[in-house]
């Protein structure tokens, strides 16, 4: 099974047992529950019922959860529990979840304790910031040992400021002395951007010395609300900066001791999600003053089990089959060994319901393909390695389990080509032996040694592109007979399979001389049936003219054929891409010879070099084998489209809870 079986389901229900019944449902988790905007605008069903839903309860629980989150996210940063690698949810039995709900209020308690540690966290950083600016703005007048606040006297005028760095201190003194004799221009201190200044002048003078100073960009500094010197403050500033790091430090204290109560805190936020969730699907319902209405989808599979919570509930219930071609969710369920791949056709697009899965039909191709582009036995071992140790290591779910999954086979893949092709970590082996014990030593491909026989593996990639088309074709002319249109299986992939087959008999029969003139001869009939075949259906659905020259079209849609195939030359050119990277590096690490030395650029050599060459043709790959899929495979049958199959169910963040019925 590919595409998972759905069926419609209805129900209606007594507003008593509503809540009940809803949770029931997302405890299964196999109900897709639709919205009912379609109903509300039809006049029949808007004249009796109303859309259910309670919009303040559900903000009501986002502002907890948000509450919820904050304090975790406090705990996260200032605890010293270790950051996990990859972050999963964490099973628990249902037992345990209900258990550690039983203590809501001392959570609550916890909770508020943490958001109110963590504002005043907030408030202690912003009185840091805000010290730390006054600190920084008196550091270049630490060495100025006049008070601050001091502007004058009944005579004298007292000044800081400063001008930019690029005037001439010297210039400006020399000019405001012959100004005033009295006048005295101190240079405080300097930096890349200006000079601090502090100048002392009679009052009488002050105007006549700040015209001369306004020349040279001055600008008046001065502190308010400060008192006592420069070097007073500064001091100042850092015993608060101290005080405030020791407040700091108590807070961040308190917080690592409520590390004990982040469990218990994931649970009340999960369990904040589920409550959020029961409210916000009453939106996805429609109500009277006693009953409610409810429609959707249901795995065929677990019918069973939702007909027994709508009787254990009392509830009317109807669960039919979709009418024929109606379009229903799509869920992808295939054996385990291809499931994997299903990640490939979720990062394209799931197919419409109505046709096929691709995934158990491309799964094998994906691997092979990804393995002869990478092919070596050592970069395949550390794939499949890596992979399986974080697939045990961690409780992955989803789509991240698919990719460490399919990765973990395609590394098997990896290693299987590398045997077929002879690399290992490309021919590191031999460098060593030759570099630093003098003797040959090479290991001996399984097959061929794609770098002295490049065309032998080029002809066997085109083969192999020309099997995965044909399948591709070949699901085209399926879905054709499936939807009851046998001849357009036969025009357009049957008459096509004649001809390109035909072609392939005839060509590599005169040309290469691969067949037999029996065989060739065999090979040219086919090839002028299905050409002849194509020409006069290809325009079949056109009129007029048009029958021949769609034809005539169709016809020459060869060269596409043709194209296609020839995109398989990209497992030839990654695979020898991945060879020549890895034996290049090797080289490079034998250039210093044997000895300490040697031993020492070869290991340099080895790590960075082969960390590269895995790291980008891993990556090229995924890519290329993709693409391969996307562009040749799916081109020729696919059809996107499908809406994903959303149950209503538990989507908690921190915990999954495992439960008798699931």
């Amino acid at each position: 099974m590919a595409i998972v079986r759905m069926k419609k389901l209805a129900a209606i229900g007594h507003e008593s047992v509503k809540h009940d019944l809803m949770a029931e449902l997302m405890r299964l988790g196999v109900v897709e529950l639709n919205a009912q905007d379609e109903k509300l605008t039809d006049e029949e069903w808007s004249s009796l019922v109303s859309r259910d839903g309670n919009e303040v309860a559900v903000s009501r629980l986002d502002g907890e959860i948000s509450k919820a989150d904050l304090a975790l996210e406090t705990i996260e940063r200032y605890g010293t529990a270790k950051k996990p690698l990859i972050r999963t949810r964490r099973a628990v039995a249902a037992a345990e979840f209900d258990e550690a709900l039983k203590k809501k209020s001392q959570i609550v308690t916890s909770v508020d304790e943490v958001i109110a540690l963590n504002n005043e966290l907030n408030e202690l950083r912003s009185a840091e910031n805000r010290v730390q600016t006054n600190k920084l703005s008196l550091m270049p007048w630490s060495g100025y040992d006049v008070p601050l606040e001091m502007q004058g006297t009944r005579f004298a005028e007292v000044m800081i400021g400063v001008v930019p760095s690029v005037a001439e201190v010297d210039k400006l003194k020399a000019e405001v002395s012959e100004k005033s004799a009295e006048s005295v221009v101190d240079l405080i201190g300097s930096d890349a951007e200006q000079h601090y200044l502090s100048i002392l002048c009679m009052k009488k003078d002050t105007e006549e010395i700040m015209d001369l100073l306004k020349q040279y960009g001055f600008n008046r500094v001065t502190f308010k609300g400060v008192e006592g010197t420069a070097s007073e403050n500064i001091a100042k500033c850092d015993k608060e900066l101290s005080e405030i790091a020791e407040k700091r430090a108590a807070v961040e204290e308190k917080i690592r001791n409520a590390e004990s109560e982040k469990g218990n805190i994931e649970f009340f936020h999960d369990s904040l999600i589920i409550e959020r969730d029961q409210e916000k699907v009453k939106a996805r319902m429609l109500t009277t003053k006693r009953a409610f209405y409810v429609d959707g989808w249901v795995i065929a599979q677990k019918e069973e089990l939702v007909k027994k919570a709508f009787e254990k509930y009392e509830c009317y219930y109807e669960i039919t089959e979709p009418e024929k071609g109606e379009e229903t969710p799509v869920l992808l369920h295939n054996a385990a060994v291809l499931s994997p791949y299903e990640a490939i056709t979720r990062l394209y697009a799931l197919p419409d319901s109505r046709t096929v899965d691709a995934t158990p039909f491309f799964g094998f191709f994906y691997m092979m393909f990804f393995g002869m582009m990478l092919a070596d036995i050592a970069y395949g071992a550390m794939i499949s390695i890596a992979t399986f140790v974080i697939l045990k290591s961690f409780r992955l779910e989803g789509m991240m389990k698919q990719m460490f999954q399919m990765f973990c086979w395609c590394g098997l893949a990896t290693m299987f080509w590398g045997a077929m092709f002879g690399g290992f970590f490309g021919d590191l082996l031999t460098v060593i032996a030759d570099t630093f014990f003098g003797v040959e030593f090479t290991i001996t491909p399984l097959w061929i040694n794609p770098l002295e026989e490049p065309m032998t593996l080029l002809i066997f990639c085109f083969i192999l592109g020309a099997i995965h088309l044909a399948l591709g074709m070949g699901l085209n002319a399926y879905l054709s007979i499936k939807d009851g249109r046998p001849f357009d299986a036969f025009c357009d992939v049957g008459l096509w399979y004649i001809f390109l087959a035909g072609l392939v008999l005839w060509l590599g029969g005169l040309i290469g001389g691969i067949f037999s003139a029996g065989i060739t001869q065999i090979g040219l009939y086919m090839t002028v049936i299905g050409a002849v075949g194509i020409i006069l259906t290809g325009g079949r659905h056109k009129k007029g003219i048009g029958k021949i020259t769609g034809g005539l079209g169709s016809l020459y849609g060869v060269t596409s054929y043709l194209s296609d195939v020839l995109s398989y030359s990209r497992l030839l050119a990654l695979g020898l891409a991945s060879a020549v990277i890895a034996s290049v590096v090797n080289t490079m690490g034998s250039l210093a010879g044997g000895g300490i030395l040697g031993v020492f650029v070869m290991a340099i050599a080895f790590v960075i070099g082969h960390s590269y060459n895995i790291a980008i043709n891993a990556l090229g790959s995924f890519v290329h084998s993709c693409r391969l899929q996307y562009v040749e495979f799916f081109g020729k049958f696919y059809e996107s489209g499908g809406e994903a199959f959303d149950p209503f169910n538990e989507k908690t963040k921190y915990v999954q809870i495992l439960r008798e019925d699931n």
